[in-house]
């Protein structure tokens, strides 16, 4: 298979845990996909989970437009056109930090990862869509169940994280004329470093400390993958996958 043979992805925040399980499965189902995040070396040690697939790593963070702006300019530059944006990278900030005790500074690093980083990628391959032949393209945004609902303790995310909806609704919204596809995808305790500690305990509505169940990342990985491959006369606006007995339906 050639590069200009497969379907195209960028798959930010690939070097790890969501990003990284998305990037294989696409590699192994014959896209060719280029792997942005902040350490080449992680990024290469996601594409040798998959040696079969075409790939480009390029180092980014997502918070500066001029590292997004090169990060579309070598996927055009190598592939000649985008098909898939998965907008994943973020980061959940200090853990466990009450709101009156949260520093301006980690409020800000999680907004410019999490929002900011979301709009400026969305916007690049955005333009990229609109501009190419043949048109369109689709855009999956790594939301979370606290989309819906927060946890303790976690008001900068939560906030990001509820913006990123707004964010999904009105690109959907605006790509429509060019067929340009935009879902979201809210994830659950998905098995990774992130969420490592949720089994050994964590903080919950009613003051407890309780461990919560996880899945596994490739079952996110496959559902992103379903997404990804519809035709894009259609769109999975909202996908919820989650851990089925984690405490979300009736959380509090």
């Amino acid at each position: 298979m050639t590069d200009r043979q497969s379907k195209i992805a960028v798959v930010t925040g690939a070097g790890s845990g969501i990003g990284r399980a998305v990037a294989v499965e696409l590699l192994h189902a014959g896209w060719s996909v280029t792997l942005a995040g902040r350490r080449t070396e992680t990024l290469e040690a996601t594409a040798a989970l998959a040696p079969e697939g075409p790939w480009l790593a390029v180092r980014t963070d997502v918070s500066r437009p001029e590292d997004v702006d090169a990060l579309f300019a070598a996927t055009v530059e190598r592939y000649g056109r985008v098909d898939l944006l998965f907008n994943n990278a973020g980061t959940f900030g200090p853990g466990g930090v009450p709101v009156e005790e949260l520093s301006y500074a980690a409020w800000r690093h999680v907004v410019d990862t999490n929002l900011n980083g979301a709009f400026l990628c969305a916007q690049a391959a955005y333009r990229q869509m609109r501009a190419q032949d043949p048109r369109g393209g689709r855009i999956i945004n790594n939301g979370s169940v606290s989309a819906h609902t927060p946890r303790p303790h976690s008001v900068a995310y939560t906030a990001t994280k509820h913006a990123l909806t707004g964010l999904t609704k009105s690109l959907a919204l605006d790509g429509r004329p060019y067929d340009i596809a935009v879902g979201q995808i809210d994830i659950g305790n998905a098995a990774t470093d992130m969420t490592a500690r949720m089994q050994q305990g964590v903080l919950q509505a009613n003051g407890r400390i309780a461990p919560e169940p996880v899945m596994d990342v490739a079952d996110v990985a496959r559902t992103v993958r379903h997404m990804a491959e519809l035709p894009l006369s259609a769109n999975v606006q909202f996908a919820t996958v989650l851990a089925t007995a984690m405490p979300y339906i009736g959380r509090g």
